[in-house]
């Protein structure tokens, strides 16, 4: 597990910018039951999350005119209850951090994992997630 005083601020980015941290197995099957659509990220200390995920996500949310009901993340490495459950909910993907799933009324309608994370810059993935929000959200 990580030290909090490396984690805490890699967490506030996002809940700083209104994401509901999830840190246990039932908050994360609650959430994600959630009637609409559910932004989950699994946040981590990778330099892609810092790089590119994070800012990327935040770009997405800031700039989208359809937006997910509920933003909601998770931290590898260190929520780790939660970041299981989140990753049952995600099979048949294998484990991947960093990486962004939507869900629609409990449903995984799109999901980015680290492969299409690395490499690729903040704009892209905030252009891939926009897209997806146009195509889910209300």
């Amino acid at each position: 597990m990580y030290p909090a005083e490396i984690v805490v601020p890699m967490k506030e980015e996002l809940t700083e910018n209104g994401f509901a941290e999830m840190l246990t197995a039932s908050e994360v099957d609650e959430k994600i039951a959630t009637e609409g659509t559910t932004l989950v990220v699994i946040n981590s200390v990778c330099g892609c999350s810092a790089g590119t995920a994070r800012p990327g996500v935040l770009m997405a949310v800031h700039n989208s005119e359809k937006r997910p009901n509920l933003l909601t993340t998770s931290f590898a490495g260190f929520d780790v209850d939660a970041v299981k459950k989140i990753r049952e909910h995600l099979l048949p993907y294998p484990p991947s951090s960093p990486s962004i799933a939507l869900f629609k009324n409990g449903q995984l309608v799109h999901f980015i994992e680290r492969h299409n994370i690395e490499g690729r810059s903040a704009q892209m993935i905030a252009e891939n997630l926009i897209g997806a929000f146009e195509q889910h959200c209300n």
